[in-house]
This record gives structure tokens, sequence and C-alpha cells, in this order.
């Protein structure tokens, strides 16, 4: 029977690392539409969240399963809540990937960024790239080391989108108002995603040690914004 377990936990863990990783395609794709006015990649990220989303409701499904045949207690138990939990948070980051994904095809061939916002994105969208690399490996190796970093350096992209309102607060706004709503949503959807990054940083670093991430509640829990 444990043998079994084992297997199917197997199973599940490997399309949730599927999952993450399409989760990285969808955030870089996002990005080179947004940044480039690249309609193909746009596209792409718009195609591909079906695969992320079938990902999750077959991680889901599996582990639903995994609860009721084995009756799994205690570390098992935690990993295969937690699993759950991770595969619902990666399916919120594909959905903000194709959020911004949507606004770079709808402004196509134009972009929905003035000129004065593209280095500030810029800056975000490279942050954004390096947390999906840290979130692959993170996830691959159950490393708590690169989870407590993604937790850390959270805080800078917290500072970036703080200044995606101060540009669209400037005197040397140029850009129109749709651009203007543009900025604040994908600035937002940006953030977005480095919470729900810092939320399954704190999931792997639950499963691992067993701490509970409820005592330090992020902002991305039980919230109407994916």
């Amino acid at each position: 029977m444990r043998v079994i377990f084992n297997e199917e936990l197997k199973a599940v863990a490997d399309d949730l690392d599927h999952m993450v990783k399409g989760v990285r395609k969808a955030i870089n794709g996002a990005g080179d539409a947004l940044l480039n006015q690249n309609l193909e990649a746009a596209q792409a990220v718009i195609d591909g969240d079906i695969e992320i989303d079938a990902l999750e409701a077959s991680v889901v499904d599996q582990c639903v399963k995994l609860l009721a045949k084995q009756n799994p207690v205690a570390t098992d138990l935690r990993v295969v809540v937690s699993t759950m939990r991770l595969a619902t948070t990666f399916e919120r980051m594909g959905d903000l990937a194709r959020h911004i994904a949507e606004a770079a095809r709808r402004t196509y061939p134009a972009s929905p960024l003035p000129p004065e916002a593209q280095t500030l994105f810029a800056e975000m969208q490279a942050f954004l790239n390096d947390v999906a690399d840290q979130t692959v490996a993170m996830l691959s190796d159950r490393d708590t080391k690169t989870a407590e970093q993604i937790i850390t350096n959270d805080d800078k992209l917290d500072e970036l989108h703080k200044k995606t309102f101060e540009l669209a607060q400037s005197a040397d706004w140029s850009g129109t108002n749709q651009q203007l709503i543009d900025v604040v949503l994908i600035g937002r959807f940006m953030e977005r995603l480095g919470d729900h990054a810092v939320s399954a940083a704190r999931r792997v670093v639950y499963i691992v040690s067993g701490f509970d991430p409820s005592k330090e509640p992020t902002r991305d829990e039980d919230t109407d914004i994916a």
C-alpha cells in the first residue's frame, strides 16, 4: 500500500513540476508580448493557459483521490494538501500572465505602455523572470533556501509597483487615458505574480519543515483578484 501511495504521489509531483514550468513559460511570454509587441508570444500565453488550467484540475483530482483512498496522516497529509494549494496558486499565476498577454494583444501593434513606462516595466519583468526561474528550481528540489530568497526579495517588486502609481500621477505623463488604466492594471498583475510566488515559497517551506504558513498570512490569500 505504501509503495502505491508513493508512486501516485510521485505522479502528482510530476504534474505539478510540469505545471510550474508552464507558468514560467507564460510569465516569460507575457513579458515578451508586453515589452516587444510580440503578438505571437501573447497568443501563445493565452492558448497555453488552457493546459495550465487542465493540469491544476488533474493535480487537485489526484490529490482528492489520494486523500480518499490512502487516508494519509501527518507528513503525507501535509504534502498532499499543500500540493493542492500549490496547484491553485500556480493556476492563478497562469491567469495573471494571461491577463498581461491579453492587454498586449488588445493594443497590438501599439504598446499598452507609454514610452516613459517602458524602463520601469522592463525592470519588473526582469524581476519576475528571475522569480519564475527560482520557483521552478525551488519546487524541483524542495529547496527552502531558494524559497526564503523569493520571500525576502519580494520587497523589491513591491517598491517597483509603487513606482507605477507615482508614474501614473506624474506631471510627465504623456500616455492616453487607456494607457493610464493599463499601467495601473498591468502593474497590479505583475505585483500579484510576485505575491503568489511568495505564497508558493511559504508552502514549500511548510512541506519541508512543517512550519504553518497560515501564521504569516500573505496578501494573496482569499482575495478576488487572481
